[in-house]
């Protein structure tokens, strides 16, 4: 196992967040909570770990990503797309904007919500 992760027992797994990318985090965290890491991963069974992101407000970014990075929803009226920056995310909830990252790295079904109520986010 990398040395960010570290098995505390059975059920716990924590991963220190300090001076790594955001998306490295996010791809180890969407990766352990489908349980790829243990060596009798199924995709259809619902056996993950809690995932404990430590020292979240320590992640770093690179390049422009704060100002430049934009998430973008259409409300589906006529000129209603909505954008919205990476900096006014995680100034208005970045444990919220951490975990759609996470959710956009899981497959597409009905576990995906399961397994997201499984990753703890600590500051």
């Amino acid at each position: 196992m990398p040395n960010e992760i570290k098995p505390s027992n059975k059920t716990k797994i924590i991963i220190d967040a300090t001076n790594q990318s955001w998306g490295r985090v996010a791809s180890k965290v969407a990766s352990v909570l489908q349980n790829k890491i243990s060596p009798d991963y199924a995709p259809n069974k619902i056996n993950t770990p809690n995932v404990i992101v430590e020292n979240f407000s320590k992640i770093k970014f690179t390049g422009k990503k704060l100002k430049q990075k934009m998430y973008r929803r259409h409300t589906a009226y006529l000129g209603h797309l909505k954008e919205e920056s990476l900096e006014f995310k995680l100034q208005k909830n970045p444990e919220k904007a951490f975990k759609e990252t996470v959710k956009k790295m899981l497959p597409k079904n009905s576990l995906r919500d399961k397994r997201l109520k499984n990753l703890i986010i600590k500051f």
